[in-house]
């Protein structure tokens, strides 16, 4: 057992020479078996052990758990450090289950301790027959293949090297060895779900297929190699579509909707995963969401995923850790000749004898046809524009709409108005008031942007 034990781990590249390993020490017989193992290899791969157990304070008899792995630590001279955490009361004050709550202490009991041995590689004891309960678990919570391929021998700090045996290889080791262990009696309480699977599920089809923990565990080993092929895609696949946006990223939706829908929905994923640096408590159905948001005939759409602001802008997907705020409603009156400060940047407004041209950054009027006081604001539903050009008047929102300018854009462009819109600055001026009136004299409007305004200002020809 030995043997086989130091074969996977130089096969598996688990550990290298000089390493320190923290071996997870429940009492149980895995990770006592675990334990003994690593005492018996470590000489050969000069490796430094070191042991963590947690009482998580469900059980009455949790302290003699953690008086067990003291004692057994100090008979094999491996240092050993133990906590505690009242899970139960932890996990009503989250409001989250026993199980994931235990789970979540553990983790980060066990990094928090591999730091104090100088960043220790982490060593878990689940066999064989836990990565088979792992597969049926996920499968009926309806995973798809990333979840399926369940856990990996390794994954960061954490190393499984236990995934090749079965639980009764273990159980046969120690006795042959003579050493006890300890028994978790919550692991024979059917109310968690994975103990119903072990207890009932797993015996109830293993009957159709007494080789079923095998078929499982190497159809999750195939699973975790074809997802290795599948990041390598997803990888070259997001560079090539998407760039860091605000708080997080932005895709271009033409070369998405291009990809197979395979990889298309596991692009999303990463996506996500990298916006959200986490991909907990994210489900295939939130995946299929926004697969519909991207396909919607509405050309602009948002949602809210756990943890990640959606948003649909024509060409672009957006994701980000939260939705953007409201930009605020302002307006400025402008009563007469000067320049004037806003949110958006600067107006000067002066009269010219001739015509100086018109630009995105400048228009002109008739200076006899305007009348002040004018205001400079933001869009209001039902404002009304007849842009220069158009054969009439319309909606603004539908100009909006027809220039395809996105929402937030929408509510950044300052609206220069008289008895109507004369001027979206940056954008584009009415059909009215064009210069050469009586007087001569030209209205001249000049917009200097303030700093963040390269986000909505798009440079057009000029139209004068």
């Amino acid at each position: 057992m030995e043997q086989r034990f130091l074969r996977i781990l130089q096969e598996q590249n688990l550990v290298a020479s000089g390493d320190r390993v923290l071996i997870a020490l429940s009492g149980g017989p895995d990770s006592v078996a675990l334990l003994h193992l690593f005492h018996v290899i470590a000489p050969e791969l000069q490796l430094r052990l070191a042991a963590a157990h947690l009482d998580h304070g469900m059980r009455p008899e949790s302290g003699a758990d953690a008086a067990f792995a003291g004692e057994l630590c100090a008979r094999l001279g491996i240092p050993v450090t133990v906590g505690r955490v009242e899970v139960p009361l932890r996990a009503a004050e989250l409001g989250t289950g026993l199980e994931e709550t235990a789970r979540a202490a553990r983790r980060a009991f066990l990094q928090r301790t591999a730091e104090e041995h100088g960043g220790a590689i982490i060593a878990l004891g689940h066999h064989r027959g836990d990565q088979a309960e792992t597969v049926l678990h996920r499968f009926l919570r309806g995973s798809g293949m990333s979840g399926l391929a369940a856990m990996r021998g390794q994954n960061g700090p954490f190393i499984r090297p236990l995934l090749e045996l079965t639980r009764r290889d273990l159980l046969g080791y120690l006795r042959r060895r003579g050493e006890p262990f300890r028994h978790d009696a919550s692991n024979d309480d059917c109310t968690f779900t994975r103990n119903r699977i072990r207890h009932q599920l797993l015996p109830q089809l293993t009957r159709y297929n007494p080789r079923l923990e095998e078929h499982l565990a190497a159809f999750a080993a195939r699973a975790a190699d074809e997802e290795d092929f599948w990041r390598q895609e997803e990888e070259k696949a997001l560079a090539s579509l998407a760039r860091p946006a605000a708080d997080g990223l932005e895709l271009a939706l033409p070369a998405l909707l291009a990809l197979h829908p395979a990889l298309r929905r596991r692009v999303l994923r990463r996506a996500l995963g990298q916006v959200r640096e986490s991909l907990a408590g994210i489900a295939s159905v939130h995946i299929a969401t926004l697969e519909a948001l991207l396909v919607s005939p509405q050309p602009q759409g948002e949602l809210n995923l756990p943890g990640c602001f959606a948003a649909r802008r024509y060409a672009r997907l957006l994701l980000r850790t939260a939705s953007p705020a409201e930009a605020p409603e302002w307006s400025v009156t402008i009563p007469g000749l000067g320049t004037y400060a806003t949110p958006a940047g600067e107006f000067e407004v002066t009269v010219i004898a001739t015509s100086a041209g018109e630009g995105p950054l400048a228009a002109e009027f008739a200076a006899d046809s305007v009348t002040f006081p004018l205001t400079i604001r933001t869009f209001r539903p039902g404002d009304r524009f007849h842009p220069r050009g158009a054969v009439g008047g319309k909606k603004l929102k539908d100009f909006f709409i027809d220039q395809r300018i996105e929402r937030e854009i929408r509510s950044a462009i300052p609206l220069v108005v008289g008895r109507e819109v004369l001027w979206l600055a940056g954008w584009r001026r009415c059909a009215g008031h064009t210069c050469g009136g009586d007087s001569g004299q030209v209205l001249r409007m000049s917009f200097r942007p303030a700093p963040e305004a390269d986000k909505w200002l798009v440079h057009l020809p000029s139209l004068c």
